[in-house]
């Protein structure tokens, strides 16, 4: 006769090859730095150059996701959006929003509060891209209204769109550079008017 009697687990168990703790000695600890950070308004005027890469890049990822979850036109988001403000600051907030709603902390109706609203936005989308001009294969600078006593503003041309993603980064490499230029140039007037050595890469003072 078979004999089926469970072996003993080298741990005090019964049965073959059970390595589970018979005490659940609960959730392992979680320190802040593993908490994610709570979603606050992106000023995109005040960012480093370092921050404004990773907004950017960022913003992109999530629009694209966007698009296609959602299936939207070029009509509502464009794919030249980012060389439009307008643009820019209505689909970071939308984003933002976004993050807020699908926080894991959130209340269950917080989905449907940012769908409602996504539909107000998407009817913003339309008119700020109704209003620019920018297409799906040809972009073109919003049109400025010149005030009285202002220079001209410039012709408004259209430029043909060959490869977006390729464009997308050149043009946030060229934002970068533009406020790291900015931010050595403040740095550098704090340095002469309080005779300071401030370092241009933390911005911290050194002795």
């Amino acid at each position: 006769m078979t004999d089926l009697t469970p072996e003993p687990s080298p741990i005090g168990g019964e049965g073959p090859g059970l390595d589970e703790p018979d005490v659940f000695h609960g959730p392992p600890h979680v320190s802040d730095a593993d908490v994610p950070e709570t979603p606050h308004p992106v000023n995109w005027n005040l960012l480093s150059a370092h921050d404004l890469e990773q907004e950017w890049l960022a913003l992109n990822r999530w629009v694209d996701w966007l698009r296609h979850t959602y299936g939207l036109p070029a009509s509502v988001v464009p794919p030249f959006w980012h060389h439009h403000p307008e643009l820019l600051w209505e689909l970071s907030a939308l984003h933002l929003h976004w993050l807020g709603a699908y926080d894991p902390e959130q209340n269950a109706s917080a989905a449907i509060g940012w769908h409602r609203d996504f539909a107000d936005a998407r009817a913003r989308l339309r008119d700020w891209v109704a209003a620019s001009g920018t297409r799906l294969d040809r972009d073109r600078p919003t049109r400025q209204t010149t005030w009285p006593g202002e220079d001209p503003a410039p012709p408004v041309e259209d430029v043909a769109i060959a490869d977006r993603d390729a464009e997308f980064v050149q043009f946030v490499q060229a934002q970068v550079r533009k406020r790291q230029e900015a931010e050595d140039e403040f740095y550098a007037s704090l340095d002469d008017d309080l005779d300071i050595d401030v370092d241009p890469v933390t911005g911290e003072v050194r002795d």
